[in-house]
């Protein structure tokens, strides 16, 4: 029976990677994405933030995923979607924080109660998409970090609960080269080459370095990492910015 993975988010930057990766293993892909996609094998239209506040939502989700799991295993989910949105604790609006624990933090919860059982079943995995801002973050971020620090929280629980049934870990990314990175530096240059030089292996991560972490976790010889946190931050994790 073919192997499946789920992947949320499957049509961003890191989320095309995933389906990429996973593809190229042999894996059925079943990509759920806002904006449409043709990447995975099966791709479903779904708002998350509609899927965590609405019953009907997440019902048709469930039925279209179980139907294009027909004749295939899931033994993989990857929370990968999220949206931030930049703003200080001074003026953040109460539905935009409300939107990013919605889609950053419910919907992974979520879609892991809706698929325990299929997983427990194939003795899968869950991999969550963190961020570097669970621990480490700037102004404006208030809402994103919340997020990701809780979705560290939320792995840690999933995998003590869930225990030999599900693993579950979350991979901690520092800047990753998206389109909508590269994009925002496109009128500055020399802030992204400053970006670079902040990460002391001089470089910015790759999707494709996630995806690889992602499939690595995945393997049936990664089966005591469980709850585990994984950074893939080129040290800037390790670094000190003070004077001197």
């Amino acid at each position: 029976m073919k192997k499946a993975v789920i992947i949320t988010g499957s049509a961003g930057g890191i989320g095309v990677a995933l389906v990429t990766e996973f593809k190229k293993n042999g894996y059925q892909t079943i990509g759920i994405d806002q904006h449409h996609s043709t990447y995975a094998d099966i791709n479903i239209s779904c708002d998350l933030s509609n899927l965590v506040n609405n019953k009907e939502v997440e019902t048709k989700l469930y039925a279209q995923v179980i139907e294009a799991l027909a004749g295939s295993e899931l033994v993989l989910l990857i929370n990968n979607a999220a949206v931030q949105i930049l703003d200080g604790i001074e003026d953040a609006g109460l539905a935009d924080f409300k939107k990013t624990m919605d889609v950053n933090l419910t919907a992974p919860f979520l879609l892991s109660q809706l698929f325990f059982e299929k997983l427990k079943a194939s003795r899968g995995s869950i991999i969550n998409i963190g961020s570097i801002h669970a621990k480490q973050t700037k102004p404006k971020f208030i809402a994103y970090a919340t997020s990701k620090s809780a979705l560290k929280g939320l792995t840690q629980a999933m995998a003590v609960d869930f225990g030999q049934h599900v693993r579950v870990n979350i991979i901690q990314p520092a800047a990753i080269s998206t389109a909508m990175l590269i994009d925002g530096f496109k009128d500055n240059p020399e802030n992204l080459k400053q970006l670079k030089s902040f990460h002391p292996s001089g470089i910015i991560g790759s999707p494709e370095d996630v995806a690889r972490l992602a499939m690595f976790l995945s393997r049936d010889g990664s089966t005591f990492i469980n709850g585990s946190s994984i950074d893939i931050d080129g040290a800037i994790g390790a670094r000190l910015h003070d004077p001197g």
